[in-house]
């Protein structure tokens, strides 16, 4: 048997990612799978399929990123803010499935623990991940170890109240950060935009229809020096990095990494979350540099870091 190879599932509401990982994070097999939001038990007969797909002899256990909030002592989803799913015993249904060890971490946190080790983290032993999707997501990296708190529950930083009595959260709650920062309100601000502004070129992508818009059309029209489109990244991106500042007085990271699919959008988004976060971080003068940073390696880290941490974990279990 050679040095360890494990199996990694980033798991969200359309779709799965599965990954074979070596030991050094050379991804040795990959698939993926489409996912029901609303079918809990369909999701879950698909990762094992998957999984069992790409078991070999070299596999030495399973790691899962799952979306929502994970008991890390029992590997159970015990609640998901924007899916339907409710206390889902994933780890001990994949190990009974497989036959191999299986751990189950947040999905951003396994996204923060790839970039650590693979990603623009490298080289860091304190590390942030801000994931800024349709809602924001979050890891944190302490001394070079994933930091999952009490429960496993901890860097659910999308879900601090930062506009009491703002736009609804999928979580039930009204004006958390992820609402004003987060790829809806990329959404929701491009919307109202649209509507002020109907000779925009974001209002004639949308061909008219304000309501059609989306952050990937805002992030079009940007590019393209759109100044309304501009002005809304630049919303999103300000609020991104008063948060950022808020967590760096907290967490105190050596660098934040930016990742999810909002970050395709680059400096459009960053350096007006750059420029907030200098304004809001507290004795920015007298702190080293704390880099705001892309992150590098997109899709791919939630299943990496999943994989590269249940080897690291779990691996020695069969080794």
């Amino acid at each position: 048997m050679g040095e360890g190879e494990a199996i990694g599932l980033d798991v969200g509401g359309t779709k799965i990612n599965a990954f074979r990982v070596a030991r050094d994070g050379e991804i040795l097999d990959r698939r993926k799978a489409a996912t029901r939001a609303d079918d809990e038990e369909a999701t879950l007969a698909q990762m094992i399929e998957l999984a069992r797909q790409m078991v070999t002899d070299d596999v030495l256990a399973i790691g899962i990123g799952a979306a929502g909030m994970v008991d890390a002592a029992d590997g159970s989803l015990r609640f998901a803010p924007n899916l339907a799913w409710r206390e889902l015993p994933i780890a001990s249904r994949m190990r009974d499935a497989i036959g191999l060890p299986c751990q189950v971490d947040n999905d951003a946190s396994m996204a923060a623990y790839g970039e650590y080790r693979f990603g623009a983290g490298r080289g860091y032993r304190h590390m942030l991940l801000v994931a800024v999707g349709t809602g924001i997501g979050g890891g944190i990296v302490s001394d070079g170890r994933l930091f999952r708190g009490a429960y496993g529950f901890a860097a659910e930083i999308g879900h601090i109240i930062v506009e009491p009595g703002g736009p609804k959260c999928g979580c039930g709650n009204l004006g958390c950060w992820e609402q004003v920062a987060g790829g809806r309100a990329i959404d929701r601000l491009g919307r109202e935009r649209a509507r002020a502004y109907p000779d925009s070129l974001l209002a004639r992508l949308a061909s008219g229809d304000p309501e059609s818009v989306t952050g990937q059309l805002v992030t079009e029209a940007a590019t393209r020096g759109d100044d309304v489109a501009i002005g809304v990244l630049a919303e999103a991106g300000r609020r991104l990095g008063e948060g950022i500042a808020g967590l760096v007085n907290i967490i105190d990271p050596q660098i934040v990494v930016v990742g999810g699919g909002a970050v395709v959008a680059g400096d459009l988004l960053l350096e007006p979350a750059r420029a907030a976060f200098v304004d809001a971080v507290e004795g920015e003068e007298h702190r080293p540099r704390v880099p705001i940073v892309a992150a590098r390696l997109g899709n791919d880290a939630g299943a990496v870091g999943a994989a590269t941490l249940a080897l690291e974990e779990l691996g020695r279990m069969r080794a």
